[in-house]
């Protein structure tokens, strides 16, 4: 099934000024399901701009970047969500992304 709809309204909530972490991590992660990499990522960045702490949105960053073959700046993203879910308690978010890192760096 197309995000097609979910993003036509994500983006107009976007274009009303509702700019928040969540909604730009909603919309990096319907982007991703499109496979429009370039957006998601442009989106997952945002959102953890505006909320460093979101450990979710680093990791689904990450991904857009690995799937846009961005390895070095993957990396570097799944080092830094590491590290917040670390400060946060966020235990599945740190093994998850332990382990993509790890596979990239084979």
């Amino acid at each position: 099934m197309s995000s097609a709809p979910i993003i036509r309204n994500l983006e107009l909530l976007l274009e009303q000024g509702q700019d928040t972490a969540v909604l730009r991590f909603s919309l990096g992660s319907a982007y991703l399901k499109e496979k429009q990499w370039v957006k998601a990522i442009e989106h997952l960045q945002q959102a953890v701009i505006c909320d460093p702490e979101y450990s979710a949105a680093w990791k689904q960053y990450g991904k857009a970047l690995v799937e846009n073959e961005q390895v070095a700046e993957a990396v570097a993203v799944y080092q830094k969500g590491i590290e917040v879910a670390q400060n946060k308690g966020d235990i599945q978010a740190v093994k998850e992304m332990t382990v993509f890192l790890k596979r990239l760096q084979k």
